[in-house]
């Protein structure tokens, strides 16, 4: 299937707005800049399939970090993955009438019930029954996101000077797959977004997200 890729930019400023605009609405201060940012967009990706079932449930897979969930945590220095993936769960038409704020709660519940307990039990269980993922495996979700905004890409050189952008390679891509980077401005996120060419038409015509 013919794929196209798209890199959304963020600003600082505009991810603040997401993230005031998503507390406000449920009156809390616990939903994070990218959890906002992330549930923005799995709405607006949602919305612009135009699924007439309200029903039909609708994932989100997050990949979670566990070098500081595990306790005790992990060196900086470790060289390795550390990370645990969850789906976040509801249906088109949760998703969309309840707002931006209930979106980015689900996640961040998701985000939260990563407890070092969660995270070793998940470890051991795999170590008694392994399975590599797979791209396929995320074929139910909507959504399906990794790296993270944290990573300092723009701060080597490797050689041919200071990076002016980066992007991921052709095995990193399938319908519905986000890779996140840190905007070369301080505070920016870039959101790097593959998916059928239909769904971003679509995405481009939607005057609220554009």
């Amino acid at each position: 299937t013919t794929l196209e890729q798209r890199v959304f930019h963020f600003t600082k400023e505009k991810i603040a707005k997401l993230k005031a605009k998503a507390n406000a609405e449920i009156s809390t201060t616990t939903i994070s800049s990218l959890q906002a940012l992330l549930a923005h967009l799995w709405r607006f990706v949602v919305r612009c399939q135009i699924i007439n079932d309200t029903n039909q449930e609708v994932g989100y897979k997050i990949v979670i970090g566990a070098r500081l969930r595990l306790k005790p945590s992990l060196p900086e220095g470790y060289f390795g993955n550390a990370i645990h993936v969850e789906i976040v769960t509801t249906t088109v038409g949760e998703l969309l009438e309840n707002g931006l704020g209930w979106a980015a709660l689900q996640i961040n519940k998701a985000v939260a019930l990563q407890t070092n307990e969660v995270v070793r039990n998940f470890l051991n269980c795999w170590v008694k029954n392994p399975k590599l993922v797979t791209m396929r495996d995320s074929a139910s979700a909507t959504l399906y996101t990794s790296s993270s905004p944290r990573f300092n890409v723009y701060g080597y050189d490797l050689g041919w000077g200071k990076p002016v952008a980066v992007r991921s390679g052709l095995s990193n891509k399938s319908d519905g797959k986000v890779t996140l980077f840190p905007g070369v401005e301080a505070g920016s996120i870039d959101i790097e977004v593959c998916l059928l060419p239909e769904k971003f038409l679509a995405m481009e015509d939607d005057k609220e997200f554009m």
